[in-house]
């Protein structure tokens, strides 16, 4: 008896739970977890389609400034996401980690209500086209300052969320537990839907209608909620101890190669390299040899292991298992790196563009300007169902492709769709603007023009389709691509995918508008988009959208098949 208590409470530590955390966790942590996740994502998301319209009317930045801005600030979010994980995984634990972001993003969103609530917080000039300074250093700080805690915030909370709730319902040993972690997947994930769909609906409605005083004070109340609840749930919560992060183990393995770098390398003879002691892998792959020297057996590291055979020094010695994840990883960066120009967004300019366009719908009610990325969702939900339920059957029976078409396949079906989107901004963005000119808008951004905003869906359509094939392919090829042990590591992938679509957005806004104002020429990102050429800017990002097609092509002809499609020749070989 006392054998089996101990064996129990050795279960446990080995999982990072003590054996005081036996009766927390389960289902009642959950609306807590929830609330927490979904009310941040209400509140941030909700904040930032009409961006641009507070930074260019209240801040008088020029909208290429400020959409760089917020490229920039978006990119942040994402980038410190990866961050956020990272330290939660290897040195805090969840819980501190969510705690510190719940209350950053609190912070943030309070600072922003202030800059709104009052003038002095902000530069004052009679309009936004008057040669106006957009801020003193303080006040600009001020703005940067709120949004780089609301990043904070974000990178903190979104990566770690639902894998704390997950720890909640893996504590005790139950024949239901699979289904029970299934059903908090699924309501995690219906949750984030609604709130996505309320932040680009509900409070970019309030923003237009009654003001950014309550437009920016509804999101703080929302997180101070969300901060709150989360801290309430402290007596409940199991807290899964850090232990060990993939980055960690990437930085150790090129280390490890670096200091072996004057070795040779061995025969492929297994005796010679360390491995896992229950692992397949023997002997590292042929590709990459330069990082197979991480994996070399050196005796005076052999001699001092632990006991159940791990290395106890990783940064003098890895596995052949490290290595061959390193590697998995550097070679799915190529077809990685065709997604970045895809994910470039173009929502602060079709907010601006939305604004000048007649946005009645039915009666009275106005469609907000900042709500058009909801299209592009609700595009989104209604295909991929509709392409799992429908297209994938009718290619089983017709073209025998059970699983319907492949990673590959979708991925280039989606960069077409987004390329179809953008050539179609920039036929949409042209009528627009000639409109505003007839009008005689062309010196009034402001003035609705006698044009539906209607005109704008079928670029948001595209849009959505692109999305629904390519986002969904690329991270099941990731998953498809490696180790099984790493595939918690695929949406991290995509995230720094969308960080560094938001890094290139950036850059390419900053150089268009310096290259196509030089000689004191209207640039095509004017602040006044009805002088400006935002078609040409749409038209430049469909040519770069075909090069990158192009690019996509060789990159796939040179992977060639799947894995699985490998396995399945060897098979019938």
């Amino acid at each position: 008896m006392m054998k089996s208590s101990d064996a129990a409470n050795e279960k446990l530590l080995e999982n990072g739970t003590s054996s005081s955390q036996i009766r927390k966790g389960g289902l009642r942590t959950m609306p807590f977890i929830i609330v927490n996740e979904c009310l941040e994502k209400v509140a941030s998301y909700g904040i930032m389609p009409n961006m641009i319209l507070y930074l260019r009317d209240d801040y008088l930045m020029p909208i290429a400034k400020g959409t760089s801005v917020i490229y920039t600030w978006t990119a942040a979010s994402d980038v410190l996401s990866l961050f956020g994980a990272f330290l939660s995984d290897s040195y805090l634990g969840r819980f501190l980690v969510i705690a510190i972001g719940s209350f950053s993003s609190l912070l943030g969103l309070t600072m922003l209500w202030l800059t709104a609530m009052f003038p002095d917080l902000k530069p004052s000039c009679e309009s936004y086209m008057l040669d106006c300074n957009s801020g003193t250093p303080a006040q600009q700080a001020l703005l940067f300052l709120s949004m780089g805690l609301i990043s904070i915030g974000a990178g903190c909370v979104r990566p770690c969320s639902i894998a704390f709730g997950a720890d909640q319902l893996n504590i005790k040993e139950r024949s239901n537990d699979e289904k029970l972690l299934d059903s908090y997947f699924n309501w995690y994930y219906t949750s984030i839907a609604i709130s996505t769909v309320i932040a680009l609906s509900v409070i970019v409605y309030i923003q237009e209608n009654l003001g950014w005083k309550i437009g920016f004070g509804l999101p703080a109340l929302l997180m101070f909620i969300s901060a709150v609840s989360f801290i309430l749930g402290l007596p409940f919560y199991v807290k899964v101890k850090p232990s060990h992060s993939l980055l960690t183990t990437f930085v150790q393995v090129a280390v490890v190669a670096v200091k072996n770098r004057k070795l040779s390398l061995p025969d492929s003879n297994f005796v010679q390299y360390y491995q896992d002691h229950d692992s397949e892998l023997m002997v590292p792959t042929d590709s990459l040899r330069c990082l197979n020297k991480a994996c070399i057996k050196i005796p005076e590291t052999v001699s001092i292991s632990n006991p159940d055979g791990s290395v106890s020094d990783p940064w003098s010695q890895c596995t052949v298992e490290q290595v061959e994840s390193l590697k998995s990883l550097l070679r799915i960066l190529p077809m990685w790196s065709t997604g970045v120009l895809m994910m470039v967004s173009q929502g602060s300019f079709s907010t601006l563009q939305a604004n000048t366009m007649d946005r009645r719908l039915f009666g009275n009610f106005k469609m907000p300007a900042g709500s058009f990325n909801l299209i592009m969702v609700l595009t989104l939900s209604i295909v991929i169902p509709l392409y799992d339920r429908i297209m994938v059957p009718l290619l089983a029976k017709y073209r025998g492709l059970p699983r319907g078409f492949g990673c590959k396949t979708r991925i280039g079906i989606g960069l077409l769709f987004v390329c179809s989107a953008k050539a179609t901004s920039a036929v949409v963005e042209t009528m627009r603007r000639n409109a505003a000119i007839e009008q005689g808008f062309e010196d009034q951004p402001n003035a609705v023009i006698d044009m539906s905003v209607l005109w704008l869906f079928p670029e948001f359509v595209l849009l959505g389709i692109g999305e629904a094939f390519n986002s969904v392919a690329q991270v099941e090829f990731f998953y498809t691509c490696i180790p099984k042990t790493m595939s918690s590591f695929a949406m991290a992938l995509f995230t720094l995918e969308l960080a560094a679509a938001n890094v290139v957005g950036s850059v390419l806004v900053s150089i268009v508008d310096k290259v196509t104002s030089v000689g004191g020429n209207e640039s095509w990102i004017a602040t006044n988009i009805n002088r400006g050429h935002l078609n040409y800017y749409y038209a430049l990002l469909t040519c770069l959208g075909l090069i990158n097609y192009l690019y996509f092509l060789a990159i796939s002809l040179a992977y060639g098949p799947p894995p699985g499609q490998k396995l399945e020749a060897r098979r019938e070989i």
